[in-house]
């Protein structure tokens, strides 16, 4: 969740730091700061609470000189808000300097033993504990890395950090532990990048290094050498070259990145399919991608989704795809809940991970948990050489580009895509599709990007809707079969962006309790489109408005008896019953926009929430 950014080469480092640091607001933040070694051997070190806009004027009062340094925004978990609890930290002597994300588990014990030596620990934060740790060390080694590596054995959990000494001004030391966020190296001419996500310093390189868990990396201008922390044993590193344009990660024309992002979907749903829908073929080739021969695939007794947020509302979606293309019973799981009741798994049983970072801690927690008990492990994920793109058995991209809005949008109606790509190739290879409904429903998604356009142009007045409901304090979104889950992501996407209490429910179910609460001041949000349970959310419509509720009904485009029956009408064209939910969501995530737009939050980093959860 915390931003990180380090550099070095011949550039002025806070500008670069500064900079980098505003393209990883999205992840979340309360504080910022950064450190930077001055050419008179001293570290100079500036933190604000709050915005970035807090940092950057602080920089114009006091300003900061130097070619190598580190910056990082926190999200508070040991100690509150406040500029002595900021990034970067350091030990007693104000030789040794680090940023850090992630949450050292020991830290009380850590702490007391600290004290007990005499430090004084001038923080609440458990960060300025691995600063005393590496100073304690240093006085020995007399070497930074290998004081590093020491430091780190002493901390339970998962981290990444990293560091900066007065003693070896030429250089940077980076570790990571366990998933607490990504460490990536940023390969320039002469000079060096360190992020936790890759926007942050896209601008200045598209080749990249990404350290794994236990790996350490020392930086200089001229190149890195990454090595084992445990043994220090030399580590050959993959450079990856990184398609993402810097400019796909700015605003443009858009008010919000949220905006831009719902709006990228069309595009994003065709880079999704391209290369794997061979349209000719009749046929989805995911073949290098989850290789599965079709003994391997017809041996499977069971497919479990694991995935958090809105990805787990994807894996929902993905159970009706699934079974339904390949007759493969599919279980769905949140990532945090998994590991924790001793899930039946065997070699004859898969485990898919959704996530859009690939680096969300609680969902590779459960891939871990499935990979001691022998399952196959596969990914749909969004970030190239992040955790859970390397570290499975077979991984589909889903080629949304980057994501920079906390509420996910874009990645959510890919990894749809992928999992529809994924039914239908698990389907052939178990033999359960004919081949020529399989030329159906490969052909099916050539039209799909089509219709997402014309979601995203049919002229919904979506700012009138938000005018008339931006003072309601409560939303009820109603869905059935495989707009369920529609349902449930568009009672996030509102609560998430513009804090108004909503619940999404299973149609059916309404009247086991959620009916209690219909009244004239609480809208219902009904997905209603022309599809096999039509009637029955006819009949739901029929019995809100029986109790005087309000209906914003989503439907068909042509639907002319839900204008009858509805309050409110938003409409989609009539689509696959399979890919429908790559339509419905749209409307739901402009809903949740509009209204938070009008409601004045921030839409792009709604309070308390972050893009990427790497803590538990």
């Amino acid at each position: 969740m915390c931003g990180i950014v380090g550099y070095v080469g011949p550039r002025p480092a806070p500008s670069i730091i500064f900079e980098g640091l505003k393209r990883l607001e999205y992840r979340g933040y309360d504080s910022a700061g950064l450190a930077v070694l001055q050419q008179n051997g001293h570290i100079a070190i500036r933190r604000e609470v709050g915005k970035l806009d807090a940092l950057g004027a602080l920089l114009q009062e006091r300003p900061v000189q130097g070619h190598i340094g580190i910056g990082h925004t926190r999200w508070a978990t040991h100690g509150a808000p406040s500029q002595r609890n900021a990034h970067p930290h350091v030990g007693m002597t104000g030789d040794v300097v680090l940023v850090h994300n992630g949450i050292v588990e020991n830290f009380m014990a850590l702490r007391e033993e600290l004290q007990a030596e005499g430090a004084v620990i001038n923080s609440d934060t458990d960060t300025e504990l691995i600063a005393h740790l590496i100073e304690r060390h240093l006085a020995v080694e007399e070497d930074l890395a290998r004081a590093v590596r020491r430091a780190l054995a002493h901390l339970k959990g998962a981290h990444g950090i990293v560091v900066l000494s007065r003693h070896e001004p030429d250089r940077l030391v980076a570790a990571r532990i366990g998933n607490a966020g990504g460490v990536t190296l940023g390969v320039g001419e002469g000079e060096m990048f360190i992020a936790s996500d890759m926007p942050a310093i896209l601008e200045h390189t598209r080749r990249m290094v990404f350290l794994d868990s236990r790996e350490m990396a020392v930086v200089t201008a001229d190149g890195y050498r990454v090595s084992r922390l445990d043994d220090g044993q030399p580590v050959e590193k993959q450079i990856h070259n990184i398609a993402w344009d810097p400019v796909s990660a700015a605003k443009g024309e858009y008010t919000h990145f949220m905006e831009k992002e719902i709006y990228e979907q069309a595009r994003a749903v065709t880079d999704t399919i391209r290369g794997r829908a061979d349209f000719k073929a009749g046929r989805i080739a995911l073949d290098t991608q989850v290789p599965l021969s079709p003994e391997e695939a017809r041996a499977l007794q069971k497919l479990t989704i694991v995935a958090c947020g809105t990805s787990a509302y994807a894996g929902r979606v993905g159970k009706f795809m699934i079974e339904s293309l390949a007759r493969l019973p599919v279980e769905i799981d949140y990532g945090s809940e998994f590991r924790y009741r001793d899930p039946i798994l065997n070699g004859d049983s898969a485990v898919l991970a959704i996530t859009q970072s690939g680096e969300t801690v609680d969902t590779l927690a459960a891939l871990e948990e499935a990979r001691h008990k022998g399952a196959r492990l596969w990914s749909i994920v969004n970030v190239i050489g992040s955790q859970a793109h390397r570290t499975v058995d077979g991984a589909i991209l889903m080629h949304a580009g980057p994501e920079i809005g906390v509420a996910s949008t874009k990645a959510f109606s890919t990894s749809l895509v992928d999992l529809y790509m994924l039914g239908l190739y698990l389907g052939a290879q178990r033999g359960t599709l004919s081949p020529t409904r399989q030329h159906e429903l490969v052909d099916d998604l050539a039209r799909l990007p089509h219709l997402v356009s014309h979601v995203l142009e049919n002229g919904n007045d979506y700012k009138a809707l938000a005018n008339t409901f931006y003072q309601r304090e409560h939303f009820l979104f109603l869905g059935r079969g495989i707009n369920y889950p529609i349902a449930l992501d568009g009672a996030l996407k509102l609560k998430e962006i513009s804090y108004i209490h909503a619940e999404g429910y299973p149609a059916g179910e309404m009247k086991h309790g959620p009916i209690a609460l219909i009244d004239k001041a609480m809208p219902v949000v009904a997905v209603a489109v022309r599809d096999p349970v039509y009637r029955k959310m006819i009949s739901q419509i029929e019995q809100v408005k029986a109790r005087g509720g309000i209906v914003i009904a989503l439907a068909t485009d042509g639907d002319d008896e839900i204008r009858d029956k509805a309050d409110y009408v938003l409409t989609v064209p009539p689509a696959p019953p399979l890919l429908t939910p790559v339509l419905t969501v749209i409307p739901l995530q402009l809903l949740a926009y509009h209204m938070a737009v009008r409601r004045g939050c921030d839409v792009d980093q709604p309070r308390n929430l972050a893009k990427s959860v790497t803590v538990e």
